[in-house]
């Protein structure tokens, strides 16, 4: 195609939302000439289905639960008083902590001036979204630094508490985020964390503030022991859109960033994207182009180091809300789109070959930032800076790209600051909303998740019927295939011998492993 055609094309499908600081071009999609014809009813109904989600209509269909993520950052859109009053109650509560955080009423207990840094426990929605405010908005001068356990991997838990060190516990705050209070893996990372203050002679308890539903076993523990404070999450907000909930703004909040700047952005992103002209509304353009691009993945390049964990944010957002096997009739869809990538210029020397040169199976999403840094460059080469380089890379790619019949669009902000986080993560939420509407599925459940979780604890049921069977039978050696008989779970025996190896492989445990003719000969005891 020559440049002429391609400006032109350029000009007429570049939406420009210069109220919020953000440009779409979706002039590099290779959609039909009638595309947005087409997709006129569907998208009607897709607008029709969101104006409801956002007065109150139980949305959730499989949880019987309303989705109000978008209230938190405007709640005179929350269908009730008392939902209103609960969202900014929770906002003044975070501002007052905060403050006294900051200003050392609310102090650690042994000694130090105040909390320096906090160490936020979660997963998921609880962990993802504040990482990428952090990732995005930290600098040298934050009143606090953070550090996060979101798995729960030892080894993980252990590296962060290294780069803590030990002396440091001392002036840490830790959030612990769980809407349930049961999820394992923050209850986990909460009892290391725990034993990690008690083995630096610290009480945990005064060093830590909760954030789950009032009533749930955390929420309990929590004012049993005597913690800090206790923060309020809600049914109607889902982890993956949670970061402008007290999840996202408490952390965001104690590191020094504009909370009421992220919750202005996403709140006008919102109202922007509320338009029902197809061609200007950013979030509907996009899941439009998804409905264009599927089956193919999504491939995201920011090209901006601060937005470097954009790409994981968005794989939770997109793949937990979007990956489903059946419709909203029960009918088999098998929807999805796998979201994966880095940022320029590091992908131009790493995955960039194989788009440009191999299976054609993506869609790129680039991401654009006018501002190169707070203050002046210098020349790297005669009128050349480093930033000139990383929009020659990003132009460049995009150009081979296209010449070899790859489709991509971009987003274009303006900086990487608080309120444009804001306008990006309503962007993307409601695209996945408007999309799942369009694709006739729920967003808002995830029972792929659910039944991940079900069949781990079926694995730590095994696993303690295992240890009961060598502990009663101290001192004597079975091979996999026996304990697998004398429990009556021969189709078990691929995870006994998982669970055998793992325990015989680390201290403490209590398990002996014999070595055999055959890996699969080895023996197992409790000596």
């Amino acid at each position: 195609m020559d440049a002429r055609f391609l400006w032109d094309r350029y000009r007429k499908h570049l939406a420009v939302h210069e109220p919020i600081g953000l440009w779409l071009d979706v002039s590099r999609m290779k959609f039909g000439p009638r595309f947005f014809e087409e997709m006129e009813e569907p998208a009607r109904r897709a607008f029709d289905a969101m104006d409801a989600l956002e007065k109150g209509a139980v949305a959730n269909l499989d949880e019987k639960r309303q989705v109000g993520h978008y209230w938190l950052r405007n709640p005179a859109l929350a269908p009730n008083d008392d939902i209103r009053r609960e969202i900014t109650d929770c906002l003044a509560q975070i501002k007052r902590f905060t403050a006294d955080v900051h200003e050392g009423r609310i102090r650690p207990p042994h000694g130090a001036d105040r909390f320096r840094r906090v160490l936020v426990v979660g997963i998921g929605g609880s962990a993802l979204g504040p990482q990428l405010v952090a990732s995005a908005l930290q600098s040298p001068n934050d009143p606090m630094s953070i550090a996060f356990f979101d798995n729960t991997d030892p080894d993980g838990m252990d590296r962060v508490l290294a780069r803590i060190g030990q002396a440091r516990l001392a002036e840490t705050l830790v959030l612990v985020i769980s809407k349930s209070g049961g999820t394992k893996e923050t209850r986990n990372g909460m009892l290391e964390a725990r034993r990690a203050f008690q083995n630096a002679g610290l009480d945990f308890a005064r060093h830590a503030a909760a954030v789950t539903q009032r009533g749930s076993a955390l929420d309990k523990q929590a004012e049993t022991e005597g913690w800090l404070d206790r923060f309020p999450m809600w049914d109607w907000v889902g982890g993956r859109t949670s970061e402008t909930s007290v999840v996202g703004l408490l952390p965001a909040a104690l590191q020094g960033f504009d909370i009421d700047a992220l919750l202005a952005g996403a709140r006008d992103c919102d109202q922007a994207t509320r338009s029902r002209d197809l061609l200007h509304n950013p979030a509907m353009l996009l899941a439009l182009m998804w409905m264009h691009a599927v089956p193919r993945d999504m491939v995201v390049l920011p090209y901006k180091d601060r937005l470097e964990l954009l790409t994981r944010y968005l794989q939770q957002l997109v793949m937990e809300s979007l990956g489903k096997g059946r419709d909203l009739a029960g009918n088999v869809v098998r929807q999805g789109i796998a979201v994966y990538g880095n940022k320029g210029s590091t992908d131009q020397h790493a995955y960039v070959q194989q788009l440009r040169e191999g299976v054609n199976n993506f869609f790129v999403t680039f991401i654009s930032v006018l501002s190169d840094r707070s203050g002046a460059s210098i020349e790297v080469e005669p009128s050349v800076t480093s930033g000139d380089y990383l929009l020659g890379f990003f132009l460049g790619t995009r150009n081979a790209l296209f010449d070899n019949d790859r489709e991509s669009m971009t987003i274009t902000i303006d900086a990487v600051t608080p309120r444009s986080l804001g306008v990006l993560i309503a962007l993307y939420e409601r695209a996945v909303g408007f999309y799942a509407s369009l694709a006739g599925i729920n967003a808002y459940h995830q029972p792929g998740v659910e039944a991940g979780k079900k069949a781990a604890g079926v694995v730590i049921s095994l696993q303690t019927r295992l240890l009961a069977h060598l502990a009663n039978n101290k001192g004597k050696a079975f091979t996999v295939e026996q304990i697998a008989a004398d429990l009556g779970s021969q189709h078990d025996a691929e995870t006994l011998f998982h669970i055998l190896e793992h325990l015989a492989a680390n201290p403490g445990r209590g398990v002996v492993r014999r070595p055999g003719p055959t890996l699969f000969d080895a023996t197992y005891l409790i000596p």
